[in-house]
């Protein structure tokens, strides 16, 4: 489910009831349970609608995070951008050049990342790919809910938010048992941690990365997702933070980009060894 066989533009996921028959038709690329790959895109909008079906007001997963977390918290960070925010707001992304991107990331997945018919291109370059959150005269596109690769926000806000999960979700209240299952290690697939879109061992688990020896971070029962080009959120609940990196230019380290394991660095080493 990591991609989509059907086509899928802005039009399908503007209208979450079109895109909602369009997961609905997908069929597993394996048998579930057997296998892991990075949903990049597709992960959110399966979220989303799952969560459509169980909310008692049907919300997407966009207002569902405004409701109920984004606002509770009065975090500047938004799954569905409003008009509201200016463009003056916003910054743009910067791509690595060729050359870095040939001399950064791993060779195998850069090819793969130019062959039409690979996992990861599917995943993340086309129908609809990351394009799709663009918009050449306002930044990012308004109105538009990519919960996977759409979000857009400032690192304060997204420490803030997972700094709640980290230190027992008093201020939303969360249910002890919802956080002891997301502060759990990740299980295998039957054929292990390979991830076929990554081409590497990757721990997932409920939605987020868990650290693992190939991309460490945080203690064990910590959980966060990374972003764009070298950013990073998690909660870690044993040291009691919530942690955030984002950059506007891309690097090309695929498992813990430089500029953010020296800032990570620096705060675990004048936070108190956890007991």
């Amino acid at each position: 489910m990591f991609a989509f066989d059907e086509p899928v533009d802005r039009s399908v996921v503007a209208d979450i009831d079109r895109l909602a028959v369009v997961l609905a038709r997908q069929k597993p690329a394996w048998e579930p349970g057997t296998r892991q790959a990075y949903h990049a895109i597709t992960l959110g909008f399966h979220e989303s609608e799952l969560l459509r079906r169980v909310d008692p007001h049907h919300r997407s997963l966009g207002q569902f995070f405004q409701d109920e977390i984004a606002s509770p918290l009065g975090l500047d960070f938004y799954i569905r951008l409003p008009e509201s925010i200016a463009n003056s707001r916003l910054a743009t992304i910067s791509a690595p050049s060729a050359v870095a991107m040939l001399l950064g990331f791993p060779i195998r997945l850069t090819l793969a990342s130019l062959n039409r018919r690979s996992n990861i291109y599917r995943a993340l370059i086309v129908n609809p790919g990351t394009e799709m959150i663009h918009d050449e005269q306002r930044v990012y596109a308004r109105n538009l809910e990519v919960p996977s690769g759409g979000g857009v926000g400032t690192a304060r806000a997204i420490a803030r938010a997972y700094s709640v999960f980290a230190t027992g979700g008093r201020e939303l209240q969360l249910r002890p048992e919802t956080l002891h299952a997301l502060f759990e290690p990740a299980v295998p697939a039957t054929h292990g941690f390979y991830d076929e879109c990554l081409m590497g061992d990757i721990r997932f688990s409920l939605g987020f990365m868990k650290p693992s020896p190939s991309w460490p971070f945080g203690s064990d029962g910590s959980f966060g997702s990374p972003g764009s080009g070298g950013s990073l959120g998690f909660a870690d609940p044993k040291a009691g933070i919530g942690y955030a990196y984002v950059t506007s230019q891309m690097g090309t380290t695929l498992t813990g980009d430089p500029r953010d394991v020296a800032l990570r660095n620096t705060v675990y080493s004048i936070i108190p060894p956890a007991p």
